[in-house]
């Protein structure tokens, strides 16, 4: 029920892709585009709607993207197959950091619930085997965030956290609204003493997921769009999207209006609303590149870098 372990250990092949070289990364890192990709997970619980499926390449990919940037493992409290090492593996930039990752899984809502409570147990483990261990994760003590450790928490993952309570028939639905507040309740405890981010999300969007909102510190939307995933939060929105040679599509009109308003506001022009002629009529419009170049943007060649089959995602 509690068992934490680490995801299936895979032949490695690859480089690790550590915290030094995080730091290398940092450095050359664009401050224009550094943060255009995906969102920074704040602590706190942070509570992830996407809309149209469930989502797990792109959960998934937010969890990697923020082991890349902070030392620590991962708990994975899992439900409905989120953790499924296969995507995980496709999308990763490098397998090892699989083995940061210590998944829980609960069948059912007691089940569930257990494994959050059996969570303190298994990140003390996690700390004596770290700090025992003079190999790998002893020497990757440099990192981006000054804060973290190689030792403690870096993330919880928690999705679907309403489903065991909402689909286990042995619960009255009473008991089953009361075990799901104790768990929002003890994640924030989490959250509060480790000073991690915790990121659920819910498969619903009813009644009985209202609590998971308004138990959440930080909010994050997410649209699969035909040019990749954009995501709306409160200090982020997606706005343009890589491709191979570095350039950079731009798909939502609102980034083209928000651009003019500040040009116009700067030579003293009132901006004027954009008339609905002008706007495309087929097809998903127009990108321009790095280079200022105006480029065609079909439905078909640049797809969702997350979710397409046999993709490797970036």
């Amino acid at each position: 029920m509690g068992d934490y372990s680490t995801s299936n250990r895979l032949a490695v092949d690859q480089p690790t892709r550590g915290a030094d070289r995080n730091r290398t990364l940092a450095d050359q890192a664009d401050p224009a585009t550094d943060k255009m990709l995906l969102p920074s997970l704040d602590d706190g619980i942070t509570l992830l709607d996407i809309e149209g499926s469930r989502g797990v390449p792109i959960l998934q990919s937010l969890v990697l993207d923020h082991l890349l940037l902070h030392d620590g493992p991962a708990f994975w409290v899992d439900a409905n197959g989120y953790a499924t090492t296969t995507t995980l593996a496709r999308i990763a930039p490098s397998q090892r950091l699989l083995d940061r990752i210590r998944v829980a899984r609960g069948f059912t809502a007691y089940q569930h619930y257990g494994a959050v409570c059996d969570l303190p147990t298994a990140v003390n483990q996690s700390i004596q085997e770290s700090t025992a261990d003079t190999g790998i994760r002893g020497r990757q003590s440099m990192s981006r965030d000054e804060d973290s450790s190689p030792h403690t928490p870096s993330l919880i993952v928690t999705p679907a956290i309403d489903a065991q309570y909402r689909s286990d028939d042995t619960l009255r639905e009473g008991d089953a609204t009361t075990l799901q507040a104790r768990t929002l309740a003890r994640l924030a405890t989490y959250a509060d003493g480790y000073d991690v981010p915790v990121l659920i999300t819910r498969s619903t969007i009813d009644e009985v997921t209202a609590p998971v909102a308004t138990a959440a510190d930080h909010h994050l939307e997410c649209e699969q769009t035909r040019m990749g995933p954009r995501f709306v939060g409160e200090d982020f929105e997606t706005l343009i999207y890589p491709i191979d040679d570095g350039a950079y599509y731009q798909t939502t009109f609102a980034y083209w209006r928000q651009l003019l308003a500040a040009r116009a506001t700067q030579v003293g022009l009132e901006p004027a609303t954009p008339s609905s002629s002008t706007s495309t009529a087929t097809g998903v419009g127009t990108g321009v590149t790095a280079d200022g170049e105006t480029v065609s943007a079909t439905a078909d060649p640049l797809l969702d870098a997350w979710t397409a089959t046999g993709s490797g995602g970036r």
